[in-house]
């Protein structure tokens, strides 16, 4: 499939040949996997199958109901037994603004979360819903309300609010008895067929009274296991009551809060079982906070969590769910066959592939695309926007832009298409433009495919992230129209004389060693000979000159901290300075930071934050305290600067430059995507690529927003109160 260069490319360039369609060849399951699609009765009603989509959150929720009713319906159309909502705030006491959940305040939200339900019953799957008082996380800054919980303590929430939860009464606790049953009944209007009652994630508020780090109670609600469960006890018998057959009922809680006797112990969740075992119609356990729960592949493997779900199923005659980012459906049969699960629970998996089961059913396991686990959908829901995926670039846009995983329109013409660069970008861009049925020519001026993500997957934990290259490779290697060149540098004579209708730029960025960045734009000054790295460098087999060196970050994502472990691990004394309050910072939004902190101390990285680089001496760095300017300097031999990137852009530019010839060789249209076109993350290269094969050929619309998108309804105005008149004074 791959050639040698240039010239060998101009004579082999492939021949028009039929549309490729979206069809699979009807492969038979493997037996082995039969297990995973026996059906699971859960209380009254029945999962078609082991497979079963947790509650996940994805930055939608009541602002964009549509946008995640018809998410969760291509999840069900996928083959999922179960698809479930995020975790719902049943009151306005349970407000975590700014987080965009979904709510079930009163009958006003009815229509949006029974949209949800609607979908995903269209899909074929059973609709679970999880209604949630989040309690102590709850800082209530949209609704005002006073956040309600266990004791009088400050809220937990992520962003350290200045607000503090008063300590329950009874009254308080029968009202929340009150508001979860209006909003069980809520639920059943909807139509929904599972509803849970949510206990974990240190979120639920009735995970805080269960936990003796929150809930230092006096009352029958605290003290013993038995008290401290109380409330749990009595909502999942409201539940059940207010169900009564018609829906199934669900408890998630976290098995183990991994703080030893200060927080929730596995042992007293088998008390908490052993109590309530046959209570609810099913058992969705999770470990600790979700920081625990859903750990990335830089620091956890698939599986993680068996250790603390293990013999819990023994506790009870109901079904259980738990979730460990299974991809693989070996482990899927073993989780079932060893008795550690009844349900493949999975929400990053189903995120990645929503066609997931369909694939293993019809025996095409080498069409699924599997999570890398990165977590970047988690960021969705920290930044409060839509859902996104690196493997999957249709997650969000199903509703809003009409994508579809698995379907893509066909060709709108017989142009053909020559894709520059095989990064993220120009694998899904000449992927997609293939399945549409287009004439593709994919030229790598290198010897490996993949681009950056190849590189960075070498580096320190990150090897999942290949399956990115993989699965795209795979893929292109299923298409007649899709033609691949390796050590194929093009020009724009090339390109001009090739005669290619339409021509993508996807040759990438790379890394600045200047410094320019964030906290600098303009470059540093560096003294001539000092040894100035940059990740490309070090990627690339580079290696420092001596043994101190210092990383300067101010990128704030995974590299900075990736690079500075790689170079301790190979026995080198690494500074890592920051402008940042935190090594990563960014990846509090995938849930990384403190365990990217822990690592950097145990390899022994000194860390400077707050603390800027301001130039680069013969024998090290000059600092500066970002808040005082108080001035510093670190000894070293080498710097690495992790900074910006600048697009390669040069073919690119020549091009544009050259539009006068593009008529003569029928060239219609340049255009780059990826890090060429914005240097961002590998999710939104890899979306640049799929965008530019959706849109190819395709009437563009007039409308300034290329999408969907709902927007509030006006409310009926209150009437005010009258001006007051003013009192006329009285002439003394």
């Amino acid at each position: 499939m791959a050639n040698t260069g240039v010239t060998q490319l101009t004579a082999q360039l492939p021949s028009h040949r039929a549309a490729y369609t979206n069809s699979r060849s009807s492969s038979m399951r493997d037996p082995r996997y039969d297990i995973l699609f026996e059906p699971v009765q859960i209380g009254p009603v029945t999962a078609r199958n082991r497979f079963y989509q947790v509650p996940h959150c994805n930055g939608m929720g009541y602002r964009d109901p549509s946008g995640e009713a018809y998410m969760r319906r291509i999840k069900a159309e996928g083959g999922w037994a179960v698809v479930c909502t995020e975790q719902v705030e049943i009151h306005p006491t349970s407000d975590i603004g700014p987080f965009i959940e979904l709510r079930l305040w009163d009958d006003q939200d009815l229509p949006a979360v029974a949209r949800i339900a609607e979908k995903i019953h269209e899909g074929g799957a059973l609709a679970g819903i999880e209604l949630a008082h989040n309690g102590l996380n709850s800082p209530n800054l949209i609704s005002r309300e006073a956040p309600l919980g266990p004791q009088n303590l400050p809220v937990v929430s992520w962003n350290y609010d200045p607000v503090q939860a008063r300590e329950m009464t009874k009254s308080d606790i029968a009202d929340m008895r009150f508001w979860h049953r209006e909003a069980v009944r809520r639920s059943l209007q909807a139509e929904y067929d599972i509803i849970y009652v949510y206990a974990g994630h240190a979120i639920g508020g009735l995970h805080h009274f269960l936990s003796r780090r929150y809930n230092n109670r006096t009352d029958e609600y605290g003290g013993s296991i038995e008290n401290r469960a109380r409330l749990l006890r009595e909502i999942l018998e409201d539940t059940r009551e207010m169900c009564d057959g018609k829906a199934a009922v669900a408890c998630r809680i976290s098995v183990d809060e991994l703080l030893g006797d200060e927080g929730i112990t596995r042992a007293e969740i088998e008390d908490v079982i052993g109590m309530l075992g046959e209570h609810p119609d099913l058992w969705d356990f999770v470990l600790g906070s979700w920081e625990d729960d859903s750990v990335t592949s830089r620091f956890g493997p698939e599986a993680e969590q068996e250790p603390y779900v293990r013999g819990l199923k023994a506790l009870t005659t109901k079904p259980v769910v738990g979730v460990g980012r299974f991809t693989s459906p070996d482990m899927m049969v073993h989780q079932v066959k060893s008795g550690v699960l009844d349900l493949i629970g999975a929400a990053r998996p189903s995120i990645a592939d929503p066609f997931l089961p369909s694939k293993i059913e019809s025996g095409n396991l080498e069409d699924i695309r599997e999570c890398i686990g990165c977590n970047i959908c988690v960021s969705g829901d920290f930044t409060m926007a839509p859902i996104r995926c690196t493997q999957n670039p249709t997650m969000g846009e199903e509703f809003r832009r009409g994508w579809h995983p698995e379907k893509i329109r066909p060709k709108a013409s017989d142009a053909t298409v020559l894709v520059v660069g095989a990064g993220p970008a120009g694998l899904e861009a000449a992927r997609s433009l293939g399945n549409r049925g287009y004439t593709v020519s994919l030229a790598e001026a290198t010897r490996t495919l993949g681009g950056r993500v190849a590189r960075e997957s070498k580096l320190p934990s990150l090897s999942a992230w290949i399956r990115v290259v993989d699965y795209r490779e795979n893929q292109i290697a299923k298409l007649d129209n899709v033609e691949v060149f390796m050590q194929s540098e093009m020009t724009a004579d090339d390109i001009i004389d090739n005669d290619f209708n339409h021509v993508v730029i996807a040759t990438g960025a790379g890394w600045r060693s200047d410094g320019v960045g964030r906290w600098h734009t303009k470059p540093l000054d560096i003294a001539e000979g000092a040894d100035v790295l940059s990740p490309d460098d070090i990627m690339a087999g580079t290696r420092p000159r001596g043994q101190r060196v210092v990383v300067f970050d101010d990128d704030h994502y995974y590299m900075g901290g990736v690079i500075a472990e790689l170079l301790a691990k190979e026995g080198l004394a690494v500074t890592l300075i920051t402008p940042a309050a935190h090594v990563s910072q960014w990846t509090t939004n995938t849930l990384e930071v403190a365990r990217i902190r822990k690592r950097v101390i145990r390899a022994g990285i000194d860390v400077r934050t707050n603390t800027a680089v301001t130039a680069v001496t013969a024998d090290g760095v000059q600092t500066a305290c970002v808040y005082t300017g108080d001035e510093g300097a670190v000894a070293a031999d080498s710097v690495v600067m992790v900074t910006a990137r600048l697009p390669h852009d040069g073919l690119y530019q020549e091009l544009l430059s050259r539009e006068s010839q593009w008529a003569d060789a029928d060239l219609r249209s340049v255009r780059a995507i990826g890090d060429v076109w914005a240097p961002a993350t590998i999710a939104a290269a890899v979306w640049s690529g799929h965008r530019y094969a959706e849109e190819l050929d395709e009437p563009q619309s007039l409308s300034p927003v290329p999408y969907l998108r709902e927007t509030a309804e006006l409310a009926v105005e209150p009437v005010m109160y009258l001006p007051i008149t003013p009192v006329q004074p009285v002439n003394a």
